[in-house]
């Protein structure tokens, strides 16, 4: 079998978790902070980092610090995983959905515009298969109303916007680190942002509203075990372990990077010219391509799913719009640029160890199948 996705670890995580295993408290501690370290650090910026247990927990904490309540309007494109909308709700938020680029895939940001209302409290944009969004223009938004602006960047680990890591500008910034990502701890996420007053409170929130200094160190004498609760919080901060984790993968992220935009290129190369096989925009250098994701016309994507997997290769359909389940289906809106890239998608393997002999395979069975 040709797997679809993966995560790739080895002896320098295990190093890592054995470390933490000895320390003998495998719950919020020192790998943590230092990860959090390391990824400001990566991401090339002092901003404030706050490492959590799942990037939906990102998500919904940076949500509910910035005060998403009952009836507050959060804007997002339907075209993303159901975990963007479901942070909204958790807050009492209402998810409003918006169209994407018929292209790039990408939240339409003239469509947001016409769509604001007194109600609106925060975008998020989503960078879909690691392409960033249009934040020049997103971040305008931000300027003319207020509108907080929260990245869902959980493909994006390593994208650079403009020269620009995402993470290292903007407003806030949320990564997912689950167990496909291309730096993954296991499960985990983390939240990056400049305002020192959404730090304090969202660190005091990640860990059940509690207030303690020196949490983090790893000497255990110089741990403080007096601490306050001024606020309402959660159980959402990174283990120990997990952090041991990501601290090995993060110094294999830009080799991660590296092998996923070769990869790219050659599905690019082996697919020119097939009939009704329709590839994203290149572009790979600037960014980390969590996903390789085509196009099926004339109705046969499910079909060639079908045919790819009846040849040992997985694949997948990355993702069913929001607006399209139960949940959210009678908001009497239409998306029909959403609709019909939903119809079309299909993402092809794509991970470190997946290898050029594979990719060939992959893209000879999508030819065998065109030509029938």
């Amino acid at each position: 079998m040709i797997k679809s996705s993966r995560g790739c670890c080895g002896e320098e995580e295990l190093q890592q978790v054995k470390e933490a295993f000895e320390y003998g408290y495998f719950g919020l501690a020192y790998k943590t902070a230092e990860l959090e370290d390391e990824i400001a650090g990566y991401v090339g910026t002092d901003r404030y980092v706050i490492a959590t247990n799942t990037g939906t927990t990102a998500l919904h904490l940076a949500l509910d610090t910035i005060g998403i309540k009952d009836g507050d309007e959060v804007f997002m494109p339907s075209f993303t995983f159901i975990a963007t909308a479901q942070a909204v709700v958790m807050c009492g938020g209402k998810p409003v959905f918006c169209e994407v680029d018929p292209v790039t895939f990408l939240m339409d940001v003239n469509d947001v515009r016409k769509r604001i209302t007194d109600r609106t409290k925060a975008i998020i944009p989503v960078h879909y298969a690691g392409r960033p969004c249009d934040m020049d223009e997103l971040l305008k938004i931000r300027e003319e109303t207020g509108i907080r602006i929260i990245e869902d960047a959980a493909h994006a680990f390593g994208s650079e916007y403009k020269g620009k890591k995402i993470g290292s500008f903007g407003d806030i910034t949320c990564f997912s680190f689950d167990s496909i990502k291309v730096m993954t701890c296991g499960e985990g996420g983390a939240i990056l942002t400049d305002d020192a007053a959404f730090d304090d409170l969202s660190r005091k929130k990640r860990l059940l509203g509690i207030d303690r200094k020196a949490m983090h160190v790893k000497d255990w004498k110089k741990r403080s075990w007096v601490y306050d609760v001024p606020t309402a919080g959660y159980r959402y901060h990174m283990s120990n372990i997990n952090a041991a984790i990501g601290l090995a993968q993060i110094k294999k992220v830009d080799m991660f990077i590296r092998r996923r935009r070769e990869l790219c290129h050659l599905y690019d190369e082996k697919l020119k010219g097939v009939n009704g096989i329709e590839c994203m925009p290149e572009g790979y250098d600037s960014i980390t391509p969590f996903m390789y994701v085509i196009r099926v016309k004339d109705g046969r994507r499910d079909q060639l799913k079908d045919y790819l997997m009846e040849h040992d290769i997985e694949s997948g359909i990355s993702y069913i719009p929001c607006h399209q389940f139960t949940l959210f289906r009678n908001n009497g809106d239409t998306y029909p640029v959403t609709d019909q890239i939903y119809r079309e998608i299909l993402c092809l393997p794509m991970h470190f160890e997946l290898s050029d002999d594979d990719v060939v395979e992959v893209t000879d069975r999508i030819r065998e199948f065109v030509n029938q």
